[in-house]
């Protein structure tokens, strides 16, 4: 196990979730995966994931969350449109801990992540890894997967993120929260599928290349309408996916 840890880069930044079994620390790659772990820190400064539910639980798999409409179909990202996979040869789906964007396809990123409870390797190349639980708040990430999981593999009673704080940001252009009018939002028209998609975990395909165009846009765009540092907003629930076995992920 501990050849797995050497392998993974090193990681720069650090954002903490509140949640209700403690605190879950996540340290984030952003050297390897920018798209996402730049979408993360701006939606966690928003207080975008505030009071949203961990809507799905496969056990000795993984916890998703991230949808503030709580029901696996919802959540966007801080571009306005899905964004880009990234893939690095050094993030693997080796162990527990790993923390990944969940998709509805190819290049289908919005909001949506999970944490896996064990090595999942059939997810290499469909899912974004950007960042990990770090310390002894990974037995509080443990707990999630705790209780009676019920149909289409939601909670019965569902642990949320209470709140959340950036408390290393490696980015120097985000101060603070921004306007992103994704709260609450199902995906529209052309990404309709995206309702019909498993958002249990969903996949990508190729590496990705780094669209800076796209990153850079958005940048700005926030860049001049960001508020105080360090203050966090409050946000709705989160989501589930449909039924997708460990075979369809």
């Amino acid at each position: 196990m501990s050849n797995i840890y050497i392998q993974e880069p090193r990681t720069n930044g650090k954002v903490v979730l509140e949640t209700t079994v403690g605190e879950i620390e996540v340290e984030l790659w952003p050297n390897e995966a920018p798209k996402a772990c730049r979408n993360f820190v701006q939606l966690c400064y928003n207080g975008y994931y505030n009071n949203t539910i961990f809507h799905r639980v496969v056990r000795d798999f993984i916890i998703q969350g991230g949808d503030p409409t709580g029901t696996g179909h919802g959540g966007q990202s801080i571009y306005g449109q899905p964004f880009k996979d990234e893939f690095h040869s050094r993030l693997r789906f080796v162990r527990r801990g790993l923390v990944a964007m969940a998709n509805g396809g190819r290049d289908d990123n919005g909001s949506q992540f999970f944490f896996t409870l064990a090595a999942c390797p059939e997810l290499q190349n469909k899912h974004t890894i950007f960042g990990k639980v770090v310390g002894n708040t990974v037995f509080n990430m443990l707990k999630l997967a705790e209780g009676l999981i019920g149909h289409d593999e939601r909670p019965t009673y569902p642990h949320k993120i209470k709140s959340t704080a950036v408390l290393l940001n490696p980015f120097p252009d985000i101060v603070g929260p921004a306007d992103v009018s994704t709260k609450d939002s199902v995906p529209e028209a052309k990404n309709k599928v995206t309702v019909k998609k498993n958002f249990k975990l969903l996949s990508f395909g190729d590496e990705a290349e780094e669209d800076e165009e796209e990153t850079n846009v958005a940048a700005k765009e926030y860049r001049g309408k960001s508020k105080s540092s360090h203050d966090l907003a409050n946000d709705p629930n989160l989501s589930s996916l449909p039924e997708i076995g460990r075979a369809h992920v």
